[in-house]
């Protein structure tokens, strides 16, 4: 019992540097900075909770189209947002506008390229997805941006495109999960459960795909020293 015991109280190992940082722990590190931050982070849910009600609103008008460039500017504001929250720099700002700008033309195709198959979709934003975060952090104009993010995702894409499909993966459960429980065991209509669980577990896709530039970033400057060596 005391062995057993003295296991239980034994402290965790310490995480790895970004420029090691397994998806496991990237989607860890998301959970951790949105707890540490929840109010603030939950911010970021809410323009996902008013995309999804616009688009519950027009889907039997068959409009869906219609909904790309404004599903685009929404999440947009999220993942902006996200990115300065978490490399400590302020969006409110000419860059921020910028990045928003860049975001928004990232994110605009994507729709589409998910209704195909999801993985296409996924492929389009690990190769420029970190763009957004090179003009905000960076302070680049768009085509540096576009030629530092498309840098950055080479380093190591299969952690980038890995990092954002388990990011992925792992909300989709979490919102279901969430959602039903909601249904069913509080005074919710499905509309409402459904905001509420998009609301609570959106977030951590945006502070994880803010944290897969600072992997990134990382994982580049751990290249360059080797060679350098």
């Amino acid at each position: 019992m005391a062995a057993r015991q003295k296991r239980e109280e034994r402290p965790l190992p310490p995480p790895l540097p970004p420029a090691e940082r397994t998806v496991g722990q990237l989607v860890g590190e998301a959970i951790r900075a949105y707890g540490a931050h929840f109010w603030q982070g939950l911010v970021l849910g809410i323009p996902v909770v008013v995309a999804n009600a616009l688009a519950w609103r027009q889907s039997a008008d068959d409009r869906g189209l219609v909904l790309l460039p404004v599903t685009a500017l929404l999440i947009s504001v999220s993942y902006v947002l996200a990115v300065g929250r978490v490399n400590g720099v302020s969006a409110l700002s000419r860059q921020g506008a910028l990045a928003y700008v860049v975001a928004v033309l990232v994110f605009l195709p994507v729709p589409l390229l998910a209704a195909i198959f999801i993985l296409p979709g996924l492929v389009w934003l690990s190769l420029f997805g970190l763009a957004v975060p090179a003009v905000l952090v960076e302070r680049l104009g768009v085509r540096a941006a576009l030629a530092r993010g498309l840098a950055l995702a080479r380093v190591d894409f299969v952690h980038v495109l890995g990092g954002l499909a388990t990011l992925a993966l792992v909300v989709i459960i979490s919102q279901f999960s969430l959602y039903f429980v909601l249904r069913e065991y509080a005074d919710n209509t499905r509309m409402i459960a459904a905001a509420l669980a998009a609301l609570v577990v959106s977030p951590v896709v945006f502070l994880g795909s803010a944290l897969l530039y600072v992997d990134q970033t990382a994982r580049l400057v751990s290249r360059e020293e080797r060679r350098e060596e």
